[in-house]
């Protein structure tokens, strides 16, 4: 049973006029499809592989290129444990064609060398040593030299990259421990760590199966943040690693303040939900709708915000997303 306060697509249509302030022209929604991509479209993928000399670390990526010239916006994508820079193609592959460059991390200490070379009988011990604040602060200095090298390849003559990043227009997202990476460099604060992690070339953040923060005020620890932030998440986002359940995640969203924030809950998502493929454990049947939900609301997000797409601005605070979602799925605004 979703709280009273949650907005499903049935009460979205009624109540639109009253969660947002303008409600635009029904023709500016009409003309702007977020799941319009060109037929047959195929990103270009590039796999490189960052040096951060500083740190003595290699960080691989995956780059996927869209078919069009000159500058592009950039999203950053941040894997959950135990992932790699190959996980949620469906994301990098649909963000491509709408013509933004995607760039998937790979994270040492927490990527899929964790559990590869692992007896099956030790691997959820190692999984949950790898889930650790330490491994976390490493995420989101991987995030910053990243950053820096993609600089440095877009002005490198005879590069595949060069002259092809808008480095003005960054998003970050990620899902799991990728959602913890992106909320810390997009404004939260994390206990226990003097120096802030944020990073200031990042302007706006998508976390999929965000988290609360371990210990302390978890207003607090949001107070800071004021880039745009979409959180998405479901009604059986639970995770076997961490302290963090269905019902905490729904939580982050209140704790944010207030302005360009964003929330989408999917009815009987699990955590796999916003990932490829099912995980060891799942008991839904996986539905087919929710990647189409996912694609669609963070592409519009993307293009408002990275952008500036006023129409795709009238389908997010219009009546779109209510025709994405199915009967229980709920989408809040503040």
């Amino acid at each position: 049973m979703l709280p009273s306060h949650f907005i499903t697509r049935a009460a979205l249509v009624s109540c639109v006029s009253i969660a947002f302030a303008i409600v635009p022209p029904a023709a500016a929604q009409l003309s702007y499809d977020p799941l319009a991509v060109a037929p047959g479209h195929r990103a270009r993928v590039v796999d490189l592989t960052v040096r951060d000399a500083k740190r003595k670390r290699d960080i691989p990526v995956r780059v996927y290129l869209p078919q069009t010239n000159g500058q592009r916006p950039v999203v950053l994508f941040s894997h959950g444990l135990g992932g790699n820079r190959e996980g949620n193609a469906f994301m990098g592959e649909h963000w491509s064609a709408r013509g933004y460059v995607v760039v998937a991390l790979q994270h040492p200490d927490s990527d899929d060398a964790v559990w590869k070379d692992v007896s099956p009988a030790r691997r959820m011990a190692a999984m949950r040593k790898a889930a650790s604040a330490h491994n976390l602060l490493l995420r989101t200095d991987d995030v910053s030299a990243v950053l820096d090298q993609l600089s440095a390849w877009n002005a490198q003559q005879g590069h595949a990259l060069a002259g092809t990043l808008d480095l003005s227009r960054v998003a970050m997202t990620g899902h799991s421990f990728g959602a913890m990476t992106t909320q810390a460099v997009g404004g939260q604060k994390l206990p226990l760590v003097r120096n802030r992690r944020v990073e200031p070339r990042v302007k706006v953040a998508i976390a999929f199966s965000p988290s609360m923060p371990a210990r302390g005020d978890a207003r607090a620890a949001f107070a800071d943040v004021s880039i745009p932030w979409m959180l998405m998440t479901g009604t059986e986002d639970e995770s076997a690693i961490g302290s963090q359940t269905a019902e905490s995640r729904r939580k982050v969203f209140d704790a944010v303040p207030t302005g360009d924030k964003f929330e989408l809950v999917l009815w009987k998502a699990e955590h796999s939900a916003f990932t490829d493929r099912a995980l060891p454990g799942d008991r839904e049947q996986r539905n087919s709708n929710h990647h189409r939900v996912i694609l669609a609301l963070s592409t519009a997000f993307l293009d408002t915000y990275l952008l500036g797409d006023g129409t795709a601005r009238a389908w997010l605070s219009g009546n779109g997303p209510a025709a994405t979602l199915e009967m229980n799925d709920s989408w809040r605004k503040k």
